[in-house]
């Protein structure tokens, strides 16, 4: 009796130790590690301001022309009469060519009294100054509609715009680049004071100097929303073939310009 009550003593107290040791030891505690979370902060105490400018030179596959019919007469009715005359003459014929009634509208058109002189209110006259807007989707066109249309009625030429169908895209591969010479321009100035650049805090873009057609009021379209200036003598990438035309296209350049400001870390 004496022996199975030791045998039992020895028993419950095997069950104690080994329930300790699950105590100190949790199953899988001893292969996980705690798990560190580190959250950046971005300072914005201190800071660094730069711009960065990008061109991307195209060459043009489409032209715009503003060409106008203005016609005087005695009364109202007779130089209306006179001036749609005209115009429908000159429409027809860029017709001919080969233009697409969707790329030709009316886009400037006045009536207005012309006075015996400067301060006197008594009318010899009227005028009208009717002015279309003509999209030539094959660029070749430009000298022959042109004379077609000065041979047909037109007496004014206003514009000649030359752009790219594209505009959307190369204006983004532009401001891609800003951005990018933005960020290097802000890591050398850091650098140089012997700091570092963190997050970016704020970024703009400049378009104070788009360009929205004619002053003569200009078909407002997503081209006059591109920043876009002619460049003739500067060429990246593949250029129009010279020929007999008088038109020589050269390249348009798309400019895209941000300003950034960056967090400084270290220093």
């Amino acid at each position: 009796m004496k022996l199975t009550t030791n045998y039992l003593n020895l028993a419950i107290v095997a069950v104690l130790v080994v329930l300790g040791l699950e105590n100190l030891h949790p199953q899988g505690s001893a292969s996980a590690s705690p798990v560190v979370t580190s959250e950046v902060t971005c300072d914005s105490s201190r800071s660094i301001n730069v711009s960065g400018a990008a061109v991307v030179y195209v060459t043009p596959d489409r032209v715009l022309l503003q060409l106008g019919v203005q016609s005087n007469g005695a009364t109202p009715d007779g130089v209306r009469r006179e001036n749609s005359q005209d115009i429908q003459r000159v429409v027809q014929a860029i017709s001919g060519l080969g233009v697409q009634p969707k790329d030709i509208a009316t886009d400037y058109y006045l009536v207005y009294p012309i006075y015996d002189d400067y301060s006197s209110l008594v009318i010899k006259g009227y005028r009208i100054d009717n002015t279309v807007s003509i999209t030539l989707r094959d660029i070749n066109l430009v000298d022959d509609a042109i004379i077609t249309a000065l041979k047909t009625g037109a007496n004014e030429v206003l514009d000649v715009q030359f752009y790219s169908s594209e505009l959307r895209k190369y204006r983004d591969q532009a401001r891609a680049l800003a951005m990018k010479a933005a960020g290097e321009k802000a890591q050398a100035l850091a650098n140089e004071a012997g700091a570092d650049t963190g997050c970016i805090l704020s970024i703009s873009e400049n378009s104070w100097s788009n360009y929205y057609g004619s002053w003569r009021g200009g078909r407002e379209t997503a081209l006059w929303a591109q920043n876009v200036i002619q460049n003739s003598s500067s060429y990246q990438g593949e250029a129009a073939e010279l020929d007999d035309s008088p038109i020589t296209l050269g390249q348009i350049a798309i400019r895209a310009e941000v300003n950034a400001s960056y967090s400084l870390t270290g220093g």
